[in-house]
């Protein structure tokens, strides 16, 4: 799949996160988020990357059975009494907002997901290289940085088990103290590969001259038209937002969750735009299927 929506151009790519974060942080209505939730699911599964989501579902719920039972214990405004708890009301309220809290959270975490997959190292380059390049790498640098440090971890865990240094087994005091070894370990691995690369970009000559790209992206009629699309539809989100459509007043009193006929064009713009990468994934992947 080379022409697929992963295969855009970086800018397209890059407006069309930037605008759906920003839309994820505007747009407090729980239909919203719900559908902007399902349709990343659907462009993610399409790109076969579903066992991700799989992976990290304990960690999405763990988050989430938190915010919905910790915001209605520390927030009791609302008037609509579900129960009291330790003499604590439970407002009907507090839930449905912990619950869309919940919704927009898991939105943002999806969409890094799909932007990680999406946007790769020599995309963001590109974009920003020529411009700031001590700073794009940086940040080029602490994107990566967690995941990296997961996947040496990881190797690390593995060999070192074969010495019996694990933090699975044994009394609290041996696991406490075979943690301690293993990430001394990866902080040494770190910082030694860390001087290597500074030697190697200090001995190339990195940020004494304007940088090139080793791959030369170029916008193609596609991607035109595209970022056409995405720019226009999140101009009408932003003005929509700031209008106040798409927006569930839930404090101080709960209004009703009917959509207006502006909370429905709004709606139609942010599945709209959420439905383009769909459809150009979705497009490649038939006919990648029929054409064998």
């Amino acid at each position: 799949m080379n022409s697929g929506f992963r295969a855009l151009h970086p800018i397209t790519l890059f407006l069309f996160y930037g605008g759906l974060l920003l839309s994820g942080m505007l747009l407090f209505h729980p239909v919203f988020l719900l559908t902007g939730i399902i349709l990343l699911i659907v462009l993610i599964s399409i790109q076969k990357h579903a066992g991700t989501i799989v992976r990290m579902l304990p960690f999405y719920l763990l988050i989430g059975i938190a915010i919905v039972v910790i915001n209605p214990l520390i927030s009791h405004r609302g008037r609509h009494i579900l129960f009291y708890f330790m003499d604590q009301p439970i407002t009907l309220e507090s839930v449905l907002y912990g619950v869309t809290m919940l919704l927009s959270l898991t939105l943002i975490l999806l969409t890094s997901l799909s932007y990680n997959y999406n946007v790769t190292t020599d995309k963001f380059m590109y974009l920003f290289a020529k411009f700031v390049p001590q700073s794009a790498l940086v940040v080029m640098m602490a994107l990566r940085f967690v995941p990296l440090l997961r996947r040496r971890l990881t190797q690390i865990t593995l060999v070192q088990r074969t010495r019996g240094i694990s933090v699975h087994e044994g009394s609290l005091t041996k696991r406490m103290r075979d943690g301690m070894t293993l990430v001394k370990v990866l902080l040494v691995w770190s910082l030694e590969e860390a001087l290597q690369s500074a030697d190697s970009m200090k001995a190339r000559g990195y940020g004494t001259t304007k940088r090139t790209a080793y791959v030369v992206h170029r916008m193609d009629r596609r991607d035109r038209w595209l970022t056409g699309c995405l720019s226009v539809l999140i101009i009408v989100i932003m003005i929509g937002s700031a209008l106040g459509w798409g927006r569930a007043v839930i404090y101080p009193r709960m209004q009703s969750m009917v959509f207006s006929m502006q909370d429905w064009i709004l709606y139609l713009c942010f599945g709209l735009y959420l439905l383009i990468p769909v459809i150009v994934e979705g497009k490649e992947w038939l006919s990648w299927k029929y054409s064998k």
